[in-house]
């Protein structure tokens, strides 16, 4: 009986060992299939736009197509003496294609549109472009005074502000973000004594240009032309061998 539950004990315990040299082949054959880590880096910087444009429209209606460009067409020279005596120069002032539309009678006994045309809308959307960005948010402010000589103006559109260098940043922000992502791995790497090895690949996250108060992101990237400053965020994501 000593004898059968002493052949039990070895077999059990050459199992264990058994185990135990698979778990580790495991365990070894992980670790050189793993000698590589991954990291995140990122750089950010701030600029200031250097170029804006802006549109806005005028509008104009009246029972007939001609009287409404009539009045459009009398109304543009005070729009572009209004803006040149802000400090615009009339090549920064484009006059786009007019748009117009129909406005029809309502039925008054059931409140339906009619096929009678009322009157006639005309829109002249006006654009200024130009590289003094705190000129064009001041006009944003300052265009209604217009009103005041009877023009009837409006803008459905923000003003949109770029930087010109933006292509460039690009390139200097990558860099930097790869740079900090081989900073961040070896400071992962101090507390086990490894050392970093070279890149086994790199890619380029997504770009994002948001306001500087901002902490807006994209999947697919966040393009701010609302704001004059803006921070522009690089991302790598960078895997390097470990030595």
């Amino acid at each position: 009986m000593y004898e059968k539950f002493k052949d039990f004990q070895i077999a059990i315990l050459g199992l264990c060992i058994a185990i135990g040299i698979i778990f580790a082949a495991i365990v070894s054959t992980t670790n050189l299939s793993k000698d590589n880590i991954s990291v995140t880096g990122s750089a950010y910087e701030i600029v200031k736009s250097d170029s804006a444009n802006w549109t806005f429209t005028i509008k104009s209606k009246a029972p007939t197509r001609s009287q409404a460009y009539k009045i459009i067409k009398a109304q543009i020279p005070t729009v572009k003496k209004y803006l040149i005596s802000k400090g615009f120069k009339e090549e920064q002032i484009e006059i786009k294609p007019i748009e117009s539309y129909e406005t029809y009678k309502t039925n008054p006994s059931n409140g339906y549109s009619t096929n009678i045309i009322d009157y006639y809308n005309y829109t002249q959307p006006i654009k200024v472009s130009t590289d003094d960005v705190e000129k064009l948010k001041d006009l944003t402010i300052s265009y209604q005074e217009l009103t005041d000589k009877g023009i009837n103006i409006s803008s459905y559109e923000q003003p949109q502000y770029h930087y010109s260098e933006l292509a460039n940043l690009k390139v200097k922000l990558l860099q930097s973000a790869t740079t900090d992502a081989r900073n961040r791995a070896k400071s992962m790497l101090k507390s086990n004594h490894n050392r970093l090895g070279k890149i086994r690949s790199a890619k380029m996250g997504v770009f994002q240009i948001t306001p500087v108060d901002s902490n807006d992101v994209s999947d697919s990237g966040y393009n701010d032309l609302s704001s004059i400053e803006k921070k522009v965020t690089a991302v790598s994501n960078v895997t390097f061998a470990i030595k």
